[in-house]
């Protein structure tokens, strides 16, 4: 068994594609009308009632039950082009989590929630370049300390 997709109802295929290339720089991988994969592996589908043969009035958009997660090198930059796009709802603005991550939420054009954070490499390089071991890195972000040591020589590689 292997996990393919994570297909997600939307009501204008349109919007949607535009949202999520112009926001996160996706790109249609596969493009079977109704049904488009995102380069990232996100599956969009238009008229999901019809392909699941339920009706329409049971789809509910916005149930807050799940979430799209995606990390970003350069969160900074993430928020500029965030600010670009007014029209976009965000659950709440950019924050700091207890593991040093920043992050903010935000809703797609049907009220899918998304996550947006910078990448738990990126806390951990900032950690480093403050003089952190590995071990005080890990009990920080709450990693496991070898996942952590390998972000810290992939970080002495880079020449930081």
């Amino acid at each position: 068994m292997k996990f393919c997709t994570t297909l997600i109802a939307v009501k204008d295929m349109e919007k949607s594609l535009q949202f999520y290339k112009n926001l996160f720089r996706q790109e249609v991988t596969l493009d079977l009308g109704w049904n488009k994969t995102l380069s990232c592996g996100l599956t969009l589908q238009e008229h999901f009632d019809r392909l699941a043969e339920f009706p329409a009035d049971t789809m509910h958009f916005r149930s807050n039950t799940m979430e799209l997660y995606f990390e970003t090198e350069d969160f900074d930059r993430f928020l500029t082009l965030l600010d670009t796009f007014p029209e976009v709802e965000r659950l709440h603005e950019a924050q700091t989590f207890p593991w040093l991550q920043r992050g903010i939420r935000i809703f797609d054009p049907d009220g899918h929630l998304i996550e947006v954070s910078e990448s738990m490499y990126s806390v951990a390089c900032k950690l480093f370049e403050k003089g952190k071991s590995v071990e005080e890195a890990a009990e920080v972000i709450q990693h496991p300390l070898s996942l952590v040591q390998t972000w810290h020589d992939k970080f002495m590689c880079a020449g930081k």
